[in-house]
C-alpha cells in the first residue's frame, strides 16, 4: 500500500484511533487481579462493534504466524511480549500485561498498546513500563519530516540503555493504514541521520519493547514471542500521523 496517505485517509485512520484510544483506557481500567483473559478480550470486542468498528486483529494473520489470530485483544502477561492469546488464565498480583488492540473503521486500521501491572506490582517493573513509555514519548519527537528512521531506532535504544534496560531483537513498528502492517517498517534501533528519511504524509505505529534481561527472543506455541530467558518485558505504541508541520497521535 501507499506509504504516503492522503488527507482522506488520514481523516479515516484518525477516526479508528479515536474509537481504540477509549476501548483501550476501558480494557486497561478492567485489566485487576482476577479478571481473566477472555473477559478482558470480549469487552474489548463489544465495545469496537458497538462503537460501529471492527477488530483489526482477529482473524489477521501476520507474516511469521502458523495461523490467523484468534482473538480481538492481543493479551501477553509477564515474559510474552507481543501477540499472546487470552485465555481463562486470570490476573495475579505483580503481573505485568501488555494489552495490545487494533481497530479498523471504514476500511482503515489503528494500533496501539500499553502495559499495566497488577497491583502492587514491583519496582523493576514499573520502572521497566515507563521506560517504553518515554522512549515511544522520545521516538515521537524525533518523526518529522528531514529526519530518519534511524532517529528514530536511536531515540527507542539510548533510552532503554540510560535506564539498563534491552531492546528486544526482530520485534518492530510498522506503517499502517488499510492493513495493520504496512511499509515502512520501524525499527526499535538505529543511528542518528542513517537510514531512509521520514516524509509527511506517512501514518506509522510506533512501539517500543524492552525487557529486563534479554534482547533474545522465543516465538511461543501459539505464536507469541517471549523472551528466552523468562525476564519481564513491557511494550507501548502508538499510531501517528507525520505533517508537515507536526506529529500528531492519533491513538492518544
Amino acid at each position: 500500500m501507499a506509504e504516503i496517505k492522503t488527507k482522506e485517509e488520514v481523516e479515516k485512520i484518525r477516526a479508528a484511533g479515536k474509537i481504540l484510544a477509549k476501548v483501550l483506557k476501558e480494557v486497561s481500567i478492567a485489566a485487576e487481579e482476577g479478571v481473566s483473559g477472555k473477559d478482558l478480550d470480549k469487552l474489548a470486542h463489544d465495545l469496537i462493534i458497538k462503537a460501529g468498528a471492527e477488530p483489526a486483529f482477529l482473524g489477521y494473520q501476520p507474516g511469521g504466524a502458523a495461523r490467523p489470530f484468534p482473538a480481538t485483544l492481543c493479551l501477553s502477561i509477564n515474559d510474552c511480549i507481543v501477540h499472546g492469546v487470552p485465555g481463562s488464565r486470570r490476573l495475579k498480583q505483580g503481573d505485568v500485561v501488555k494489552l495490545d488492540l487494533g481497530v479498523r473503521y471504514k476500511g482503515y486500521c489503528a494500533d496501539a498498546a500499553v502495559t499495566v501491572v497488577i497491583d502492587p506490582g514491583s519496582d523493576e517493573a514499573r520502572k521497566l513500563i515507563k521506560a517504553t513509555e518515554d522512549a515511544l514519548e522520545e521516538a515521537i519527537k524525533v518523526a518529522r519530516p528531514g529526519n530518519t528512521f534511524g532517529d528514530i531506532g536511536y531515540a527507542i535504544s539510548k533510552t532503554a540503555s540510560k535506564r539498563g534496560f534491552k531492546v528486544l531483537k526482530e520485534l518492530t513498528g510498522h506503517g499502517i493504514g488499510k492493513n495493520v502492517h504496512e511499509e515502512p517498517t520501524v525499527f526499535n534501533e538505529g543511528e542518528p541521520g542513517r537510514g531512509r528519511m521520514i516524509k509527511a504524509g506517512m501514518v506509522l505505529a510506533i512501539e517500543p519493547m524492552f525487557a529486563i534481561g534479554t534482547r533474545e527472543i522465543k516465538q511461543l506455541h501459539d505464536d507469541g514471542y517471549a523472551t528466552v530467558d523468562g525476564s519481564l518485558s513491557a511494550h507501548s505504541e502508538h499510531t501517528i500521523f507525520v505533517g508537515e508541520d507536526e506529529t500528531e497521535i492519533l491513538t492518544l
